[in-house]
């Protein structure tokens, strides 16, 4: 009985990390050669994300950063500019985001806090979710684009109205 068990949570374990490793790979269902071939010394990445009908209700941000050994207390950013451009013709925005490498962090000392490997990001950009086209952002190689999903709540909520009374 238990070797029937451990063989079943093993299976189980198995598919569930081959799900995980395919969850993790990008297949791009929209075809970006409208777009500028990147310059050298950066490549281009692309956020594509579902179409539902709920799109309006929905944002994406993105953060352009590196993986990077730290300190264990303080805080990172990384120092860079992301330029919003238009393709010339389509009607449609990407981004290139520029940096240095500089990085700013909090000055906290902390002389028994261990290493951490953090990924270290530039400020983050907002945009507003679109499941019909590619949001398209060239960075400098060794950088990489990470993205969220925020999502509305369906309630409504009104807001209070302050009362002033007459003295």
């Amino acid at each position: 009985m238990k070797k029937q068990l451990l063989k079943t949570f093993t299976v189980l374990l198995g598919l569930l990390s081959l799900t995980t490793m395919t969850m993790a790979q990008s297949v791009l269902k929209q075809n970006t050669d409208i777009f500028p071939v990147p310059e050298t010394g950066y490549k281009k990445m692309i956020i594509e994300v579902p179409h539902s009908k709920n799109d309006d209700n929905k944002k994406i941000e993105f953060n352009v950063g590196k993986w990077m050994e730290v300190d264990g207390c303080n805080h990172f950013s990384l120092q860079g500019t992301l330029e919003k451009k238009d393709l010339q013709g389509w009607g449609y925005d990407y981004y290139v985001f520029k940096t240095n490498g500089n990085v700013a962090s909090t000055q906290m000392g902390c002389p028994d806090a261990p290493n951490r490997h953090l990924f270290v990001a530039a400020q983050p950009e907002m945009v507003r979710y679109n499941g019909k086209l590619p949001i398209v952002i060239y960075v400098p190689d060794g950088y990489e684009v990470q993205f969220k999903i925020y999502k509305a709540e369906e309630d409504v909520y009104v807001a209070a109205e302050e009362r002033i009374r007459k003295k």
